[in-house]
């Protein structure tokens, strides 16, 4: 079953110029799947048009639009990354009558074909489900070297519920991963809301021995605190897998999401994450979702993941 749509270049425009300016000139398109090759480091670009999961814990339809908002804003954006850097969009992977496993499956097979060929995967979502399939695929690389992977979530949510008739969601990505790699598990959550989590669900990243800050915590007045937390985690683990739920921003600057709150984090403090994070030399792996682009106002959250993209990429090979 192919459940893969090759990169349009529709997706990719902006600005002319005779010079290499913005990205809508450095991104090359590649059909097929054909993942380049070599030693060389790339950035490899995949979109999961999907919102299966996001249907499954009861969130609002249109995350499948995401992908595509984010290469728009993206190709607008100046380029300042290395000119050698070769940037390439694979393309999409989407659901086919509602088999979210499968989407799952073949989002894993490819995220660590691109770990394997030197690629820096970039995902764009799409349901945060997505992050089962990516974080599994990073797992599986990160254990073949015997290596630590250290996972950082900055989200409204814990996302580790439990899985709805046997079925994964958008709210269960995490404590899936904690239940396949139960002896190599190192999590840490970034802007938990208490309004928004149960008390089972702090239980179980208790039991899980996970770690997190409360959004009370996560602010830019706090700013030693957090870093000290954030540099501890980083020296625990060899390689870190990066997820930003664009839900976790205070609907103020991301009103384009599956499930808004007025009381999330600015992007003040979250780019300083970002930058403490790339920094480190660690993060292997990125990937941004929950983008609704039915909801959005003015692109703002498209603008708004475009814009954390191309810092962190811009931190992590500057």
């Amino acid at each position: 079953m192919n459940l893969h749509q090759n990169p349009s270049p529709y997706h990719w425009s902006g600005r002319k110029s005779d010079q290499l300016d913005y990205w809508h000139q450095a991104v090359q398109s590649i059909s097929n799947l054909n993942l380049a090759q070599g030693s060389e480091k790339k950035v490899g670009i995949l979109g999961y048009a999907g919102e299966e999961g996001v249907i499954r814990n009861q969130g609002r339809l249109g995350t499948l639009e995401g992908p595509a908002a984010i290469r728009k804003m993206l190709g607008s954006v100046a380029y300042h990354l290395p000119e050698n850097l070769p940037l390439l969009d694979y393309g999409d992977i989407f659901t086919l009558n509602q088999d979210l496993e499968a989407s799952h499956d073949a989002i894993s097979k490819i995220t660590f074909d691109l770990l394997k060929s030197n690629h820096f995967p970039v995902l764009l979502g799409g349901g945060h489900d997505l992050a089962f399939a990516h974080g599994r695929a990073v797992q599986q690389f990160i254990s073949e070297k015997g290596e630590k992977l250290g996972i950082i979530n900055l989200d409204a949510h814990f996302d580790l519920r439990p899985l709805v008739a046997g079925k994964a969601h958008s709210g269960s990505p995490f404590l899936q991963l904690a239940q396949e790699f139960p002896n190599n598990f190192h999590y840490l959550a970034l802007g938990i809301q208490r309004a928004a989590n149960p008390n089972s669900l702090f239980q179980t990243a208790e039991k899980l021995q996970a770690k997190y800050l409360v959004m009370e915590d996560f602010r830019l007045n706090n700013w030693e605190y957090i870093e000290e937390q954030i540099i501890w985690f980083l020296d625990s683990v060899n390689k870190v897998y990066l997820s930003i739920d664009l839900d976790g921003f205070s609907s103020a600057f991301a009103p384009g999401v599956s499930a808004p709150s007025p009381m999330g984090f600015d992007p003040q403090i979250a780019f300083k994450v970002f930058e403490l994070i790339a920094s480190s030399k660690k993060m292997i792996s990125l990937d941004v979702v929950e983008l609704n682009p039915k909801f959005d106002q003015d692109n703002a959250t498209a603008r708004l993941a475009a814009r954390a993209i191309e810092y962190i990429l811009r931190k992590v090979f500057g």
